[in-house]
Protein backbone atom coordinates (compact mmCIF):
# COMPACT_ATOMS: atom_id res chain seq x y z
CA UNK A 1 0.00 0.00 0.00
CA UNK A 2 0.99 3.78 -0.58
CA UNK A 3 -0.07 6.41 0.61
CA UNK A 4 -0.94 8.05 -2.72
CA UNK A 5 -3.88 4.76 -2.46
CA UNK A 6 -5.48 7.77 -0.28
CA UNK A 7 -6.15 10.12 -2.74
CA UNK A 8 -4.87 13.02 -0.63
CA UNK A 9 -4.96 16.37 -2.15
CA UNK A 10 -2.28 17.35 -4.04
CA UNK A 11 -0.47 19.81 -1.84
CA UNK A 12 -0.43 16.99 1.09
CA UNK A 13 1.16 14.37 -1.61
CA UNK A 14 3.51 17.11 -2.09
CA UNK A 15 4.94 17.24 1.32
CA UNK A 16 4.51 13.76 1.87
CA UNK A 17 6.90 13.21 -1.08
CA UNK A 18 9.28 15.85 0.30
CA UNK A 19 10.20 14.22 3.57
CA UNK A 20 10.26 10.75 1.42
CA UNK A 21 6.92 9.43 2.98
CA UNK A 22 6.01 6.24 0.53
CA UNK A 23 4.32 3.51 2.55
CA UNK A 24 1.87 3.61 5.70
CA UNK A 25 2.81 1.81 8.70
CA UNK A 26 -0.03 -0.66 9.93
CA UNK A 27 -1.54 1.70 12.16
CA UNK A 28 -1.67 4.46 9.40
CA UNK A 29 -2.74 1.90 6.88
CA UNK A 30 -5.73 0.99 8.74
CA UNK A 31 -6.74 4.75 11.16
CA UNK A 32 -6.31 6.85 8.53
CA UNK A 33 -9.37 5.34 6.18
CA UNK A 34 -11.38 5.22 8.85
CA UNK A 35 -10.77 8.88 9.98
CA UNK A 36 -11.92 9.91 6.45
CA UNK A 37 -14.72 8.01 6.58
CA UNK A 38 -16.06 9.73 9.56
CA UNK A 39 -15.22 7.21 12.29
CA UNK A 40 -14.51 7.60 15.82
CA UNK A 41 -11.15 5.67 16.44
CA UNK A 42 -9.68 4.55 19.58
CA UNK A 43 -6.11 3.14 17.90
CA UNK A 44 -3.05 1.51 19.96
CA UNK A 45 0.53 0.68 18.89
CA UNK A 46 3.72 0.44 20.14
CA UNK A 47 5.60 3.36 20.16
CA UNK A 48 7.89 4.72 16.92
CA UNK A 49 4.76 3.30 14.90
CA UNK A 50 3.60 6.26 13.81
CA UNK A 51 0.47 7.26 15.21
CA UNK A 52 1.00 11.16 15.13
CA UNK A 53 0.61 11.10 11.01
CA UNK A 54 -2.22 8.71 11.36
CA UNK A 55 -4.46 11.02 12.66
CA UNK A 56 -2.60 14.80 11.63
CA UNK A 57 -2.86 13.50 7.81
CA UNK A 58 -6.78 12.71 7.50
CA UNK A 59 -7.31 16.11 9.63
CA UNK A 60 -5.21 17.64 7.07
CA UNK A 61 -7.12 16.14 4.38
CA UNK A 62 -10.25 17.51 5.61
CA UNK A 63 -8.84 20.79 6.28
CA UNK A 64 -7.70 20.70 2.79
CA UNK A 65 -11.47 19.73 1.71
CA UNK A 66 -13.59 21.90 3.20
CA UNK A 67 -11.32 24.80 3.67
CA UNK A 68 -10.00 26.89 6.53
CA UNK A 69 -12.95 27.94 8.03
CA UNK A 70 -11.60 28.16 12.17
CA UNK A 71 -10.26 25.97 14.49
CA UNK A 72 -10.86 22.57 12.92
CA UNK A 73 -8.93 20.10 15.33
CA UNK A 74 -8.06 20.08 19.02
CA UNK A 75 -5.12 17.82 20.37
CA UNK A 76 -4.99 17.15 23.84
CA UNK A 77 -1.33 16.21 24.75
CA UNK A 78 0.00 15.31 28.43
CA UNK A 79 3.25 17.32 27.73
CA UNK A 80 4.88 20.70 26.08
CA UNK A 81 7.31 18.66 24.62
CA UNK A 82 4.73 16.28 22.90
CA UNK A 83 2.74 19.54 22.03
CA UNK A 84 5.81 21.31 20.18
CA UNK A 85 6.90 17.89 18.57
CA UNK A 86 3.49 17.44 17.10
CA UNK A 87 3.16 21.08 15.80
CA UNK A 88 6.08 20.38 14.06
CA UNK A 89 5.04 17.76 12.17
CA UNK A 90 1.84 19.30 11.55
CA UNK A 91 4.61 22.16 9.73
CA UNK A 92 6.72 19.20 8.02
CA UNK A 93 3.78 17.00 6.53
CA UNK A 94 1.93 20.34 5.61
CA UNK A 95 4.54 22.16 4.18
CA UNK A 96 2.50 22.90 0.92
CA UNK A 97 -0.78 22.95 2.47
CA UNK A 98 -1.07 26.23 4.64
CA UNK A 99 -2.32 24.42 7.04
CA UNK A 100 -1.91 26.17 10.56
CA UNK A 101 -1.26 25.24 13.98
CA UNK A 102 0.21 26.28 16.93
CA UNK A 103 1.66 24.54 20.32
CA UNK A 104 -0.37 26.12 23.52
CA UNK A 105 1.16 24.71 26.67
CA UNK A 106 2.37 26.52 30.04
CA UNK A 107 5.91 28.27 30.71
CA UNK A 108 5.81 30.96 28.03
CA UNK A 109 5.63 34.31 28.45
CA UNK A 110 3.08 37.24 28.11
CA UNK A 111 3.70 37.70 24.45
CA UNK A 112 3.01 34.01 23.78
CA UNK A 113 0.04 34.21 25.54
CA UNK A 114 -1.70 36.82 23.46
CA UNK A 115 -0.50 34.52 20.72
CA UNK A 116 -2.49 31.81 21.65
CA UNK A 117 -5.70 33.82 22.38
CA UNK A 118 -6.09 35.16 18.59
CA UNK A 119 -5.40 31.60 17.64
CA UNK A 120 -8.30 30.06 20.23
CA UNK A 121 -10.44 33.06 19.08
CA UNK A 122 -9.62 33.94 15.42
CA UNK A 123 -9.11 30.35 14.79
CA UNK A 124 -6.09 28.50 13.94
CA UNK A 125 -6.33 25.08 11.83
CA UNK A 126 -5.26 22.70 14.52
CA UNK A 127 -4.41 23.13 18.11
CA UNK A 128 -2.37 21.00 20.40
CA UNK A 129 -2.57 22.02 23.75
CA UNK A 130 -1.76 20.90 27.19
CA UNK A 131 -4.95 20.92 29.47
CA UNK A 132 -4.13 23.01 32.32
CA UNK A 133 -2.95 25.89 29.45
CA UNK A 134 -6.14 25.51 27.93
CA UNK A 135 -8.53 25.71 30.36
CA UNK A 136 -6.83 28.51 31.33
CA UNK A 137 -8.21 30.05 28.35
CA UNK A 138 -11.20 28.87 28.63
CA UNK A 139 -11.69 30.36 31.81
CA UNK A 140 -11.35 33.82 30.44
CA UNK A 141 -14.12 32.95 27.87
CA UNK A 142 -13.00 34.06 24.21
CA UNK A 143 -12.24 30.25 22.62
CA UNK A 144 -14.06 29.21 19.92
CA UNK A 145 -15.15 25.86 19.13
CA UNK A 146 -17.94 26.36 16.57
CA UNK A 147 -16.22 25.04 13.28
CA UNK A 148 -14.68 21.96 15.48
CA UNK A 149 -15.18 18.86 13.66
CA UNK A 150 -12.01 16.66 15.03
CA UNK A 151 -11.36 16.01 19.29
CA UNK A 152 -8.17 13.81 19.38
CA UNK A 153 -6.40 12.54 22.81
CA UNK A 154 -3.24 11.36 22.07
CA UNK A 155 -1.08 9.71 25.11
CA UNK A 156 -4.29 9.27 26.77
CA UNK A 157 -2.89 6.75 29.37
CA UNK A 158 -0.14 9.02 30.20
CA UNK A 159 -2.68 11.86 30.75
CA UNK A 160 -4.46 9.98 33.43
CA UNK A 161 -0.95 9.22 34.76
CA UNK A 162 -0.56 12.45 35.44
CA UNK A 163 -4.40 13.15 36.65
CA UNK A 164 -5.89 14.66 34.05
CA UNK A 165 -9.41 13.16 33.52
CA UNK A 166 -11.12 16.02 35.38
CA UNK A 167 -9.35 18.18 32.89
CA UNK A 168 -10.41 16.26 29.87
CA UNK A 169 -14.12 16.36 31.01
CA UNK A 170 -14.17 19.67 31.63
CA UNK A 171 -12.95 20.42 28.16
CA UNK A 172 -14.97 17.87 26.28
CA UNK A 173 -17.70 20.01 27.79
CA UNK A 174 -17.36 23.27 25.91
CA UNK A 175 -17.03 21.35 22.74
CA UNK A 176 -19.51 20.72 19.93
CA UNK A 177 -21.19 17.46 19.99
CA UNK A 178 -21.31 16.75 16.38
CA UNK A 179 -17.50 15.77 16.23
CA UNK A 180 -15.20 13.18 15.78
CA UNK A 181 -13.20 11.37 18.51
CA UNK A 182 -9.66 9.82 17.95
CA UNK A 183 -7.79 8.59 20.94
CA UNK A 184 -4.00 7.28 20.52
CA UNK A 185 -2.10 5.42 23.22
CA UNK A 186 0.67 2.89 23.58
CA UNK A 187 -1.11 1.18 26.02
CA UNK A 188 -4.58 0.26 26.97
CA UNK A 189 -5.07 -0.06 30.64
CA UNK A 190 -8.94 -0.23 31.96
CA UNK A 191 -9.13 3.42 32.95
CA UNK A 192 -8.67 4.78 29.45
CA UNK A 193 -11.30 2.10 28.15
CA UNK A 194 -13.84 3.78 30.48
CA UNK A 195 -12.84 7.70 29.16
CA UNK A 196 -12.93 6.20 25.77
CA UNK A 197 -16.85 4.94 26.48
CA UNK A 198 -17.42 8.60 28.34
CA UNK A 199 -16.43 10.73 25.10
CA UNK A 200 -15.93 8.57 21.57
CA UNK A 201 -19.25 7.75 20.03
CA UNK A 202 -19.06 3.45 18.98
CA UNK A 203 -15.11 3.52 18.37
CA UNK A 204 -13.56 1.29 15.68
CA UNK A 205 -10.57 -0.39 17.72
CA UNK A 206 -7.16 -0.62 16.70
CA UNK A 207 -4.59 -2.73 18.17
CA UNK A 208 -1.26 -3.25 17.24
CA UNK A 209 0.78 -4.84 19.32
CA UNK A 210 -0.13 -3.39 22.81
CA UNK A 211 2.47 -3.44 25.54
CA UNK A 212 5.37 -4.76 23.49
CA UNK A 213 8.82 -3.48 23.08
CA UNK A 214 9.72 -3.24 19.14
CA UNK A 215 10.47 -5.55 17.78
CA UNK A 216 14.10 -4.35 16.80
CA UNK A 217 15.27 -3.64 20.23
CA UNK A 218 17.54 -5.92 21.81
CA UNK A 219 16.57 -6.14 25.42
CA UNK A 220 19.14 -6.77 28.61
CA UNK A 221 19.43 -6.82 32.39
CA UNK A 222 22.29 -6.22 34.76
CA UNK A 223 21.39 -7.79 38.28
CA UNK A 224 23.28 -5.40 40.63
CA UNK A 225 23.22 -3.77 44.17
CA UNK A 226 22.24 0.04 44.31
CA UNK A 227 26.06 0.84 44.34
CA UNK A 228 26.97 -1.05 41.44
CA UNK A 229 24.70 1.11 39.19
CA UNK A 230 26.88 3.65 38.27
CA UNK A 231 30.00 2.07 37.83
CA UNK A 232 28.00 -0.48 35.47
CA UNK A 233 26.96 2.62 33.57
CA UNK A 234 30.16 4.04 33.00
CA UNK A 235 31.35 0.60 32.04
CA UNK A 236 28.62 0.42 29.61
CA UNK A 237 29.69 3.84 27.46
CA UNK A 238 33.59 3.12 27.33
CA UNK A 239 33.05 -0.48 26.23
CA UNK A 240 31.02 0.29 22.65
CA UNK A 241 31.47 4.58 21.30
CA UNK A 242 27.62 4.97 21.57
CA UNK A 243 26.43 8.76 19.79
CA UNK A 244 22.99 8.65 21.18
CA UNK A 245 22.31 7.30 24.83
CA UNK A 246 18.90 8.08 27.19
CA UNK A 247 19.58 6.85 30.47
CA UNK A 248 16.20 7.15 32.52
CA UNK A 249 15.80 7.74 36.11
CA UNK A 250 12.80 7.13 38.68
CA UNK A 251 13.40 10.90 40.15
CA UNK A 252 15.05 13.96 39.60
CA UNK A 253 17.27 13.73 42.65
CA UNK A 254 18.33 10.65 40.44
CA UNK A 255 19.29 12.04 36.91
CA UNK A 256 20.94 15.21 39.14
CA UNK A 257 23.12 12.23 40.94
CA UNK A 258 23.91 10.31 37.92
CA UNK A 259 24.52 13.30 35.61
CA UNK A 260 27.03 14.78 37.52
CA UNK A 261 28.46 11.54 38.43
CA UNK A 262 29.01 10.71 34.33
CA UNK A 263 30.52 14.09 33.28
CA UNK A 264 33.91 12.51 33.70
CA UNK A 265 33.15 10.17 31.35
CA UNK A 266 30.73 11.46 28.70
CA UNK A 267 29.24 14.88 26.81
CA UNK A 268 25.92 14.50 29.31
CA UNK A 269 23.21 16.52 29.77
CA UNK A 270 20.03 15.94 31.70
CA UNK A 271 16.40 16.91 31.46
CA UNK A 272 13.62 17.08 34.58
CA UNK A 273 11.12 19.16 35.13
CA UNK A 274 13.11 20.68 37.71
CA UNK A 275 13.98 22.85 34.09
CA UNK A 276 11.99 25.44 32.91
CA UNK A 277 10.71 25.09 28.95
CA UNK A 278 13.52 26.95 27.76
CA UNK A 279 16.08 24.83 29.48
CA UNK A 280 14.41 21.76 28.04
CA UNK A 281 14.09 22.73 24.71
CA UNK A 282 17.60 23.68 24.52
CA UNK A 283 18.76 20.08 25.98
CA UNK A 284 16.45 18.46 23.37
CA UNK A 285 18.32 20.30 20.70
CA UNK A 286 21.84 19.71 21.84
CA UNK A 287 20.74 16.22 21.94
CA UNK A 288 18.96 16.12 18.70
CA UNK A 289 22.09 18.21 17.04
CA UNK A 290 24.98 15.65 18.64
CA UNK A 291 26.22 17.88 21.18
CA UNK A 292 25.12 16.15 23.59
CA UNK A 293 25.46 12.40 23.29
CA UNK A 294 24.20 11.30 26.62
CA UNK A 295 20.95 12.43 28.27
CA UNK A 296 20.21 11.50 31.59
CA UNK A 297 16.20 12.04 32.32
CA UNK A 298 13.42 11.51 34.07
CA UNK A 299 9.75 9.47 32.50
CA UNK A 300 9.65 12.98 30.98
CA UNK A 301 11.28 11.41 27.84
CA UNK A 302 9.43 8.55 27.97
CA UNK A 303 6.86 9.67 25.87
CA UNK A 304 6.12 11.34 22.42
CA UNK A 305 9.82 12.46 22.07
CA UNK A 306 10.43 11.50 18.88
CA UNK A 307 14.76 11.50 18.57
CA UNK A 308 15.99 9.34 15.37
CA UNK A 309 19.34 7.34 15.78
CA UNK A 310 19.16 6.14 19.76
CA UNK A 311 21.49 3.52 20.07
CA UNK A 312 21.11 2.64 23.87
CA UNK A 313 18.53 3.01 26.24
CA UNK A 314 19.67 2.59 29.97
CA UNK A 315 16.69 1.84 32.47
CA UNK A 316 18.83 2.92 35.74
CA UNK A 317 16.38 2.31 37.90
CA UNK A 318 13.04 -0.28 37.16
CA UNK A 319 10.10 1.74 36.43
CA UNK A 320 7.31 1.76 38.85
CA UNK A 321 5.01 0.85 36.22
CA UNK A 322 5.34 -1.92 34.56
CA UNK A 323 4.04 -0.55 31.08
CA UNK A 324 6.37 2.71 31.54
CA UNK A 325 9.25 -0.26 30.72
CA UNK A 326 7.30 -0.46 26.88
CA UNK A 327 7.35 3.46 26.53
CA UNK A 328 11.00 4.32 28.15
CA UNK A 329 12.13 1.01 25.91
CA UNK A 330 10.47 1.94 22.67
CA UNK A 331 12.77 5.40 22.51
CA UNK A 332 14.77 2.99 20.49
CA UNK A 333 14.78 1.05 17.75
CA UNK A 334 12.15 3.57 16.12
CA UNK A 335 10.39 3.23 12.58
CA UNK A 336 11.84 -0.71 12.00
CA UNK A 337 15.43 0.73 12.91
CA UNK A 338 17.54 -1.72 16.19
CA UNK A 339 18.78 -0.41 19.46
CA UNK A 340 19.52 -2.30 22.99
CA UNK A 341 18.14 -1.47 25.89
CA UNK A 342 19.38 -2.56 29.43
CA UNK A 343 18.14 -2.62 32.84
CA UNK A 344 19.99 -2.03 36.02
CA UNK A 345 17.98 -4.51 38.56
CA UNK A 346 18.87 -4.10 42.11
CA UNK A 347 18.05 -6.92 44.64
CA UNK A 348 14.77 -4.74 46.13
CA UNK A 349 13.67 -4.26 42.65
CA UNK A 350 13.28 -8.26 41.35
CA UNK A 351 9.61 -8.24 41.57
CA UNK A 352 9.01 -5.63 39.75
CA UNK A 353 10.84 -6.50 37.11
CA UNK A 354 9.53 -9.83 36.79
CA UNK A 355 5.85 -8.21 36.23
CA UNK A 356 7.70 -6.09 33.66
CA UNK A 357 8.50 -9.84 32.17
CA UNK A 358 5.17 -11.02 32.46
CA UNK A 359 3.56 -7.73 30.65
CA UNK A 360 5.44 -8.50 27.74
CA UNK A 361 5.49 -12.12 27.72
CA UNK A 362 9.29 -12.42 27.80
CA UNK A 363 11.56 -13.42 29.86
CA UNK A 364 14.77 -10.57 29.23
CA UNK A 365 18.39 -12.15 29.15
CA UNK A 366 20.03 -11.86 32.77
CA UNK A 367 23.64 -10.81 31.60
CA UNK A 368 26.77 -10.98 34.50
CA UNK A 369 28.08 -7.69 35.27
CA UNK A 370 32.38 -7.22 34.59
CA UNK A 371 34.17 -9.35 37.75
CA UNK A 372 35.51 -5.84 38.35
CA UNK A 373 32.77 -4.83 39.78
CA UNK A 374 32.37 -7.43 42.17
CA UNK A 375 29.49 -10.15 43.11
CA UNK A 376 26.10 -9.68 42.32
CA UNK A 377 22.91 -10.75 43.79
CA UNK A 378 21.10 -13.33 42.66
CA UNK A 379 18.29 -12.86 40.25
CA UNK A 380 15.16 -14.30 42.71
CA UNK A 381 12.05 -12.33 42.10
CA UNK A 382 10.28 -12.78 45.45
CA UNK A 383 6.84 -10.28 46.28
CA UNK A 384 7.98 -8.16 49.00
CA UNK A 385 6.51 -9.45 52.16
CA UNK A 386 5.98 -5.66 53.63
CA UNK A 387 5.72 -2.61 51.91
CA UNK A 388 5.24 0.80 53.01
CA UNK A 389 2.17 2.74 50.71
CA UNK A 390 1.16 1.23 48.07
CA UNK A 391 2.57 -2.05 46.23
CA UNK A 392 3.49 -2.45 42.95
CA UNK A 393 1.07 -3.73 40.32
CA UNK A 394 2.09 -4.65 36.89
CA UNK A 395 -1.14 -4.05 34.63
CA UNK A 396 -1.26 -7.43 32.26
Amino acid sequence: MKFTDFNFEEPLNQGLEAIGFEEPTPIQAETIPLVLEGRDVIGCAQTGTGKTAAFLLPVMQHILKKGHNGLAALIIVPTRELAVQIDQQVEGLGYFTGVSSIAIYGGKDGVSFGQEKQALSVGADIIIATPGRLIAHLNLGYVNFKQLKFLILDEGDRMLDMGFSEDIEKIVGYLPKKRSNLMFSATMPTNIRKLANNILNNPAEINIAISKPPAGVVQGAFNVYENQKIPLIKHLLDAREMKSVIVFCATKKSVSEVERALKKVANVGAISSDLDQKSREEALRKFKNGEINVMVATNIMARGIDIDGIELIINYDVPKDAEEYVHRVGRTARAESTGIAFTLVSADEQYNFAEIEALIGDDIRKIPIPSTLGEAPAYNPRKPRFTRGKSFKGKR
